[in-house]
């Protein structure tokens, strides 16, 4: 009997573990230390580029990255949104006329805020105009 009870509260407490409305909150630490490398634009395979745009995730949500310039700022995650205000950023024109409208829509998304999903190692940030999807890369420093 003491073995039936103690099975039942073992599967009883795995199965809190599991409930639906922890799924799906991405937290600063499931970003941090991480580097990303963008894969789709509004579903569309990202080609024909030779540079990679990609995102970093520092310390204490410090965020950088690269599309045809660099970028860098303090960012913020707050219910699956994640922003960052006032970036620094290079002002280079790029030869590929794709990152330098990437330049200008990673900003926005930024500046206004993306919805954020983490999904095994995809990274996907999307607003109500663009969807950008990532692949995780490698760990940063």
């Amino acid at each position: 009997m003491k073995k039936l009870a103690s099975l039942m509260l073992a599967t009883m407490v795995l199965a809190g573990c599991a409930q639906p409305g922890d799924k799906g909150t991405v937290t600063a630490q499931d970003l941090q230390h991480h580097r990303y490398v963008l894969q789709s634009v509004d579903g569309k395979p990202l080609t024909g580029i030779k540079r990679v745009p990609e995102l970093s995730f520092g310390e204490n949500m410090h965020v950088y990255g690269a599309m045809c310039n660099r970028f860098m700022g303090q960012a913020t995650l707050k219910d699956n949104t994640l922003s960052a205000k006032g970036l620094g950023m290079t002002m280079m024109m790029c030869v590929e006329p794709q990152l330098n409208e990437l330049d200008h829509m990673i900003n926005d998304m930024l500046t206004s805020g993306a919805k954020v999903d983490l999904a095994k190692q995809q990274l996907t940030l999307k607003t109500s105009q663009h969807t950008l999807v990532y692949k995780l890369a490698d760990l940063v420093n």
